[in-house]
């Protein structure tokens, strides 16, 4: 069995090998921009009038600075591309990329000065014109040469800190929309168990009064949660989702306190399409609830309303009781705290929840979002 490739074969090896020894090509030029062929061309025109006094042929001269300029340009571009794998580990880059620079001007005039006397070596060393000439333009090169080197390194340097900087601010942007999505799950996690703890309290004292109330309640229950459920992760809810659970959990409420508990709703149904935390309003109904009706002999009438505000656009919602009023509500828990950081991690600061008292009695919360 012969063991040479196929033609086929020898055409993508070549093709791929062709294609790596390539790139290096490639990235040379395509750091040859305008901006450094510009600065280039303007260093051997500079170069040329400052010495176009002491040579014969301004023509001559000029063409020799422009080549030295081409070859500095080349030298510094190459020393920047040079992989790292070729470089000393104790030599930094931009050590040798001065090096490399400084190397090139001497040795670039050189080879001008001796392409020009067909190169010959002794008619050079005898020739005190150009020997003063090869020290002119291989001192000017060195010395502009290692100038703007130093210069482009530093620009460059500053760019790559501007560039790293850019990076480290789109990673903390995104650890922080990380941890506000964490943060937004683990107050809903917390809002979860509150709110059913508080409806299985409510119907286990049903059960064990013997109320025949308890079934219908029950059942209301487990209809309600079939339906919240769901509901609860929903990271693009609306005013009217979150309104048709506060309907359930109010007609729950009802149920199990048909002589205390009264509601309405004076709704907007042009908002029920807007983005809203889910739980949110339920968490204001269910201390309207919890502190208004509950407590209160005569029981209370609920309030819960949406409206917006044409003329700066503001949402508002509310959740308005007639129970014994703030000083019942005097020390919030857990579930308005963790309201206010959703409402914070949700909206920002477009959102604000108040609390204000009810005349003649009862206890307001309102939320009011403003546009973005």
């Amino acid at each position: 069995m012969s063991s040479h490739p196929s033609p086929g074969e020898t055409g993508r090896h070549g093709s791929a090998a062709a294609a790596v020894a390539a790139r290096p090509a490639r990235r040379l030029f395509d750091s040859l921009n305008a901006v450094s062929l510009g600065v280039a061309i303007g260093f051997g025109v500079v170069a040329a009038v400052l010495f176009s006094p002491i040579f014969v042929s301004f023509p001559v001269l000029l063409g020799r600075t422009l080549f030295l300029a081409m070859l500095l340009l080349l030298t510094f571009v190459g020393a920047q591309q040079l992989p790292e794998r070729h470089l000393p580990r104790w030599l930094p880059r931009w050590v040798f990329t001065l090096i490399a620079v400084g190397l090139a001007a001497p040795l670039g005039t050189f080879v001008i000065y001796l392409g020009s006397l067909g190169g010959d070596l002794g008619a050079f060393l005898k020739s005190e014109p150009h020997v003063s000439g090869f020290i002119l333009i291989a001192c000017a090169g060195i010395i502009l040469g290692l100038i703007i080197t130093l210069t482009a390194l530093v620009r460059e340097r500053e760019a790559r800190a501007r560039s790293q900087a850019l990076l480290f601010e789109l990673e903390r942007s995104r650890l922080e929309r990380q941890a506000l999505d964490a943060r937004l799950a683990l107050l809903t996690a917390q809002i979860e168990p509150h709110f059913l703890f508080n409806t299985l309290a409510n119907v286990q004292a049903l059960v064990e009064s013997g109320s025949p109330r308890a079934a219908p309640v029950l059942q209301s229950l487990i209809a309600y949660l079939r339906a919240a459920m769901p509901r609860l992760q929903e990271r693009e809810a609306t005013v009217g989702r979150e309104l048709a659970l506060v309907r359930a959990y109010l007609e729950l409420m009802a149920m199990r306190m048909p002589d205390r508990l009264r509601y309405t709703l004076a709704t907007d149904p042009a908002l029920d399409s807007e983005p809203f935390p889910p739980m949110a309003l339920l968490t204001l109904v269910e201390n309207a609830v919890r502190h208004g009706a509950d407590p209160s002999e005569q029981g209370a009438e609920i309030e819960v309303g949406t409206r917006r505000d044409h003329a700066t656009g503001t949402h508002h919602l509310w959740v308005s009781d007639t129970g014994p009023g703030l000083a019942e509500h005097s020390a919030p828990g857990t579930g308005l705290a963790n309201l206010r950081e959703r409402l914070q991690g949700h909206f920002g600061g477009r959102a604000e929840l108040r609390l204000s008292e009810n005349v003649p009695h009862g206890l307001r919360a309102e939320i009011a979002v403003r546009p973005a």
